[in-house]
């Protein structure tokens, strides 16, 4: 922050001074050209011959005066000129001095001015600095709010593809059991033909079984007639048996009697 700082006024101050400078020098210009044309076009040409007439004249100042005491009119014309060179070189200097106050001035307010700035961009630069470091800190909590966001996005991708399979395997179970329900429904089927069968022949073994017990009754009645009859046939018999026992007995005791009378 502070070594940012420095190089700021380091480089407003090269940026002022290149001003100021740039500044003075056209005040300069300026001032020459509005205030003393002919001077500024004496000064031109005094440049331009590398010293010039006035150049000369300071030089050979002693000449000058010399020369003044011999001849009147030119003298006193080289004596106007040369005072008036000198009252232009005058204004000139003060001139240059006032436009060097004025560019002290411009510089003292330049620098003014370039300090604000520099405080105002510091300013700037710490709210900047602020912006920078809540928008860091921001940046880092989205990037913890990412990473979650991705490590929760995983687990649901996890938790889907698991759930995926779990479908695909309650499918596979479905289809199975419905195989399971249509063989149960076949067997169901043929059950209920089985059953139907059977409660068929129930009824027909009913129906058998109801004509078997009423023939079992009659034969039942017929054997107890036959039993009493057979009792009554057998009684019938001894009693004949028993008859023709006693009539034997009876022809043997009477054939004794008259084989007894004959003899």
């Amino acid at each position: 922050m502070r070594y940012i700082y420095i190089i700021l006024l380091l480089n407003i101050g090269c940026l002022s001074e290149s001003y100021i400078i740039r500044s003075r020098d056209k005040v300069h210009n300026k001032r020459h050209l509005n205030v003393y044309p002919d001077l500024v076009r004496l000064e031109e040409g005094g440049s331009k011959k590398e010293g010039g007439e006035g150049h000369e004249c300071s030089n050979t100042n002693k000449n000058c005066g010399s020369s003044l005491g011999k001849t009147d009119p030119k003298a006193k014309a080289s004596n106007i000129a040369q005072k008036a060179a000198q009252e232009a070189k005058a204004a000139n200097d003060a001139q240059m001095a006032a436009a060097e106050a004025a560019a002290a001035q411009v510089k003292s307010e330049l620098a003014d001015r370039a300090l604000q700035s520099a405080r105002a961009a510091e300013a700037a630069l710490a709210g900047k600095q602020q912006i920078m470091e809540q928008l860091e800190t921001e940046h880092r909590e989205a990037e913890a709010v990412v990473q979650d966001v991705t490590n929760s996005l995983q687990n649901t991708q996890t938790n889907a593809a698991a759930a995926g399979d779990a479908a695909a395997e309650a499918k596979t179970q479905l289809e199975k059991l419905k195989q399971l329900v249509q063989a149960a429904m076949t067997n169901l089927s043929n059950i209920e033909n089985v059953s139907t069968g059977a409660q068929q022949e129930l009824a027909e073994k009913t129906q058998l079984l109801e004509a078997a017990k009423n023939r079992v009754e009659n034969l039942g009645h017929q054997l107890q007639a036959a039993k009493q009859d057979f009792e009554k046939t057998k009684k019938a018999a001894y009693k004949a048996a028993c008859a023709a026992v006693e009539a034997k007995q009876k022809a043997q005791r009477t054939r004794r009697m008259a084989h007894r009378r004959v003899h």
